[in-house]
């Protein structure tokens, strides 16, 4: 028997150990790196690249977009975030993949840490981090296969204001990306639930509940991906904080009102997948309670006819004075069933007309 996926990861830092220590992870994926060379009329595109290759183009003042992909190098992971001058506190938060969504502020810096999905299914469920400045964007991501392909769409597009806008856009268009993945995840169960909705009014079986149960463990997944991220989100829209320009946070907005609409949604699947397993009860109940009453009436019917079979089969002494005469009539056992028969319909012609059929 197979054993359900945790909701809870368990790697952590050894107990005492010293801020910005850095624990690999066994199950990571390998480190690749993509980087993007952004200027206003051209995008460069490279795959695989190596750290000279990022420390050459950090070097000619261009602005970048490096994406980390797999975080098993752990050397490599603290290489960028020297070149970048990321906090080591950065550094292990984004090698130590149980952090939940958050910004934390760093000199030169901030780190975003979200939760992203490919859209289509909540075991793609990874971390995601953007660290940032004016100029360089580096992301860091569990595994390769992201939700990003519209962003690098729009940098391809000559004419997206994305490529004129600086880092913070860059930003808010990846957060903007991440979260809209989660509108195809939650369509999908909805329509799940739907599903499920009509085959319990109607036929409710064992299964059901099962899957159920499923949707309810994904949907609590959702949930602990989006609550914290809409206080990430509220964060960068504060102008006292400085993190997002006055310009750029009326989109940031506009994201974090997505991650409430989310949440919303989310909610409201979750009041549905309970309520639909009061209504799985009620109709096993009502189902049950169906059977019991035919049952119920099977048992009445025969009841009498139990009673006249009992008395017709006592073997009395036929020279008796006392002895049933019917015992002694040649079509005696005819007549007997004919009785009973006659008794049945009747109990069941009573039963119609009291409506219990």
């Amino acid at each position: 028997m197979s054993r359900k996926k945790t909701l809870v990861h368990h790697r952590r830092s050894p107990v005492g150990a010293p801020p910005g220590l850095l624990v690999p992870d066994e199950h990571a994926s390998p480190t690749s790196m993509r980087m993007t060379i952004i200027e206003d009329d051209a995008i460069t595109e490279k795959a695989d690249v190596g750290i000279g290759d990022v420390r050459a183009a950090h070097k000619s003042g261009k602005r970048l977009w490096v994406d980390v992909i797999g975080l098993a190098d752990l050397e490599l992971i603290a290489a960028i975030g020297e070149l970048f001058n990321m906090d080591p506190l950065a550094i292990e938060d984004v090698a130590n993949t149980d952090q939940r969504p958050k910004v934390d502020v760093y000199d030169g810096h901030p780190l975003i840490i979200v939760h992203m999905f490919d859209g289509k299914s909540v075991s793609s469920k990874e971390q995601f981090a953007i660290a940032f400045d004016k100029t360089h964007v580096v992301t860091f991501q569990e595994r390769p296969g992201d939700c990003l392909d519209p962003v690098r769409k729009r940098l391809n597009a000559p004419t997206g204001r994305i490529r004129k806008r600086g880092a913070p856009y860059l930003v808010y268009a990846i957060l903007d990306t991440v979260l809209d993945a989660y509108f195809p995840l939650l369509e999908a169960i909805g329509e799940e639930l739907e599903e499920l909705e009509d085959r319990i009014t109607f036929d409710p079986r064992p299964r059901d509940i099962n899957e159920l149960h499923a949707i309810k463990r994904q949907l609590l997944t959702v949930k602990r991906a989006l609550w914290p991220s809409r206080e990430m989100l509220s964060a960068l829209t504060r102008e006292e904080l400085g993190l997002i320009p006055r310009d750029i946070q009326q989109y940031m907005r506009d994201t974090y009102d997505h991650a409430i609409q989310l949440i919303d949604v989310t909610e409201t699947y979750r009041e549905l997948a309970t309520g639909l397993l009061d209504l799985y009860m009620s109709s096993v109940s009502t189902k049950m309670n169906e059977v019991m009453k035919v049952l119920t009436i099977i048992s009445t019917i025969f009841i009498p006819l139990g009673f006249l079979a009992g008395i017709w089969g006592m073997n009395f002494d036929p020279n008796s004075a006392w002895n049933m005469p019917e015992l002694e009539l040649p079509y005696g056992y005819p007549l007997a069933l004919g009785v009973m028969a006659s008794i049945a319909i009747a109990l069941l012609l009573l039963f119609r007309w009291k409506k219990w059929l």
